[in-house]
């Protein structure tokens, strides 16, 4: 009796850990499933390069009513033609001169499609050269309502105010699609030192005045060469830089544009 009882004892022992096997293992599977699944679904870094990344295309129903009149115009999304290109557009934060949020939702750059083509090609020709460093657009297609809004919005006089932004009368190349407001960043997603932040109104941003401000010591050999990498990719790809800002590109004169292209208003 003692024997049979203690062989009982001992089928039901192995019976609870064989139990507790399959339980266990089964919850590490759970576990598994779940990490993979987590990193599946992880944001991909915006500064890693990958022209093969699945592009997703927003539904028309999430389409505002100015970023239809863009698609209507010939603009594109240049997320559409190359994805390592970094987009932060400024005036859709408060991060910007004005410290107001200009654009709201709207966080995209569109450019007209040959303009966005030489900016693509802008990118290969940097990456050609340092492969862990992308291109970051501050600006690119701005309304001309948000330029009216902008120039109420400056609170200086009015024969000062095309020092900050062009009148929207007369129309700025970004109105149609044809300037991009850009810099680099490294493969960490840290900005190059430029000198300057972006929107930085002074001499110390002006192309024109860097061989002064390195005399003086108010600009270095490292902040000069990285404006003259951006540049050198810029202006390679078909672009022309001004003379008061590093980070301002046109793709064309005014008079071309006009003949070219559409303002979006």
């Amino acid at each position: 009796m003692k024997k049979t009882t203690l062989i009982l004892f001992v089928f039901l022992l192995f019976a609870c850990l064989f139990e507790a096997c399959n339980y266990f293992a089964h919850a590490n599977n759970k576990n598994n499933e779940f990490v993979l699944s987590s990193s599946v679904n992880q944001t991909v870094s915006p500064t890693s390069y990958s022209p093969e990344k699945t592009i997703k295309v927003t539904s028309p129903c999430c389409i505002s009513e100015t970023e239809k009149e863009m698609i209507a115009a010939g603009l594109i999304d240049i997320k559409t033609i190359d994805t390592g290109i970094v987009v932060d557009l400024r005036y859709s934060t408060k991060n910007n001169f004005l410290g107001i949020d200009m654009y709201g939702d709207f966080n995209k750059c569109y450019l007209q499609a040959d303009v966005a083509q030489k900016l693509k090609y802008a990118q290969g020709m940097l990456r050609s050269k340092f492969p862990f460093y992308n291109l970051i657009v501050f600006d690119a297609v701005r309304a001309r309502s948000i330029q009216r809004k902008m120039w109420d919005t400056i609170n200086v006089p009015s024969y000062e105010r095309s020092k900050y932004v062009s009148n929207p009368n007369n129309g700025s190349l970004h109105n149609f699609g044809a300037a991009i407001d850009v810099s680099i960043i490294d493969e960490n997603g840290i900005e190059l030192d430029m000198g300057t932040p972006y929107d930085y109104f002074g001499e110390l941003a002006y192309p024109r005045e860097e061989d002064r401000m390195i005399e003086e010591g108010k600009l270095t050999h490292i902040q000069l060469l990285n404006r003259k990498l951006l540049r050198d990719a810029l202006e390679s790809s078909g672009f022309m830089g001004i003379t008061t800002e590093w980070w301002h590109f046109n793709a064309c004169y005014r008079a071309e544009a006009y003949e070219k292209y559409k303002i979006i208003e």
